[in-house]
């Protein structure tokens, strides 16, 4: 299995679904599972938790530094 491959998945659904991202903050493992269709082993499912999260807050300060930049150059 592709653990990077797995965390790409989850991390393109994941910011596209409100529900999910909910989901995904209270059960992350749960979240998980349901997106990649199998119950994974758990130093596995850890690892792809931490990398969607790391990801996700990836994204988030991206977007915010994007605003910040729009809102300057006003």
């Amino acid at each position: 299995m592709d653990v990077k491959e797995q965390i790409k998945k989850a991390v393109d659904r994941i910011a596209r679904d409100k529900n999910l991202q909910e989901q995904f903050q209270k059960e992350p493992v749960k979240a998980l599972e349901g997106i990649l269709g199998v119950e994974l082993p758990e130093n596995v499912i850890n690892q792809v938790v931490e990398g969607v999260k790391a990801k996700l807050a990836v994204g988030r300060i991206s977007d915010t530094a994007d605003a910040l930049k729009g809102f300057l150059k006003k």
